[in-house]
């Protein structure tokens, strides 16, 4: 077990490491070589127990040589080139089998996951992150972890009474706090409008757009503008809102990114546009939610080509099977069944915060990735839509935001 005992950036970082037989510290420094290099020292100081120092002294080659791999890996992480992601053949023979991919979904596929992970050491101080759906679940380990990596955040929140609640929070676990929280009732699109142009007005360049905000509406009813509320939360207002922010992240010497959060639930569903906006005696709120989704991931793939030029990468994610509130209340029955082997909200925002901070998430663009792999959009054929359905979705909602901004 580590603990952190002194930290001084870029300067120095000194950790103490007990065990049974021995206490070790370790001492790292960092000293500027010229304008671009660092010269990274590295020293271990060992204290033994039970008389073992007779012992370690004879093997003090072997911990010369075990200091020498640990800088290694040290270089590595901070080398920060790794390759563009791709899916390994393991994940592809997954994806072609529907029982081991819902594994893949669990803790379990989590914890297999993350062996395999490259170091993730790039620097985002400063760089400018909006994040929707904030104050909960995945959303907020989101900003836990984007607040430890130095990013400024703009958080996207629905209830003002939150708020106080929600930076004192973030402050105890990070030391930070979000530089700014706006609210909005994202299922209106009026909020949409007036978030966007409030943003707009600041005139702040945005590096990061994180569409997060959700739920799932296990009853029927319709926003006060007329538009069933799965649909208006999650589909309309990510596509309005992502739209209307799109000259904030152009003109970036960097690539700007967009993720979008889908759900694993979308694999059951097929875009059909005639059937995104449920009726009240046909509604139910899980296939609702799973349709909203799969348009959204559609959409990822439409907007990744018609932005391929302007250094915009956009990408998807789902989070497998995560033990958040919103599962908590709108799932109970399924909790029941899967609590054994859901993940925590940390686990199932781990590939949010990796598509917003890792250089190599900024190499491909129209992908699905669970566990910070690429991952098929179809676990079935059957859920495979046709071409016209694709190029019809964006006149759609074109023509869904006319109606209400008309009425």
């Amino acid at each position: 077990m580590y603990s952190i005992d002194e930290f001084t950036p870029w300067q120095c970082l000194v950790l103490t490491g007990k065990s049974r037989w021995f206490t070790v510290k370790d001492v790292i420094t960092f000293e500027p070589v010229g304008h671009s290099s660092t010269r990274i020292t590295y020293t271990a100081h060992f204290e033994y127990r039970y008389g073992l120092e007779a012992i370690a002294s004879r093997n003090e080659t072997a911990l010369r040589k075990m200091g020498k791999a640990s800088l290694r890996g040290l270089a590595k992480a901070l080398a920060d080139d790794n390759p563009s992601p791709s899916a390994l053949p393991e994940t592809k023979r997954k994806d072609s089998n529907l029982i081991a991919a819902l594994r893949c979904f669990t803790r379990y596929g989590y914890s297999r996951g993350r062996k395999l992970w490259r170091p993730m050491s790039t620097d985002i101080s400063g760089k400018h992150i909006v994040l929707t759906g904030a104050s909960s679940g995945l959303g907020y380990s989101a900003a836990v972890s984007l607040l430890e990596a130095g990013a400024d955040l703009t958080l996207i929140i629905r209830d003002k009474t939150k708020i106080e609640s929600m930076q004192a929070s973030l402050e105890q676990a990070t030391g930070r706090c979000a530089s700014a929280v706006e609210l909005a009732d994202l299922s209106l699109l009026s909020d949409v409008r007036a978030l966007a142009d409030k943003l707009h007005a600041q005139a702040k360049p945005i590096d990061v757009l994180i569409n997060n905000a959700g739920a799932l509406f296990n009853d029927f009813a319709e926003t006060q503008e007329g538009i069933e509320r799965s649909v208006a939360l999650l589909l309309l207002s990510p596509w309005k809102l992502t739209e209307l922010l799109l000259p904030l992240m152009t003109g970036h010497d960097a690539t700007a990114r967009v993720i979008n959060v889908v759900s694993g639930g979308m694999y059951t569903q097929k875009l059909k546009l005639n059937q995104l906006m449920m009726e009240a005696e046909h509604y139910k709120g899980s296939v609702a939610y799973a349709r909203a989704k799969r348009a959204l991931t559609v959409l990822t793939e439409l907007w990744s080509e018609q932005w391929r030029e302007d250094n915009i990468v956009v990408n998807s994610m789902h989070p497998g099977w995560a033990d958040t509130p919103g599962v908590q209340s709108a799932l109970p029955g399924f909790r029941r069944l899967t609590q054994r082997v859901l993940r925590s909200a940390e686990e199932g925002a781990d590939t949010i915060v990796w598509l917003a901070r890792a250089s190599e998430a900024g190499l491909v663009s129209g992908k699905l990735f669970l566990d910070r792999e690429p991952r098929t959009t179809h676990l079935q054929s059957a859920t495979t839509e046709s071409t016209e359905e694709r190029m019809q979705l964006i006149p759609w909602l074109n023509r869904t935001y006319e109606n209400v901004s008309t009425n």
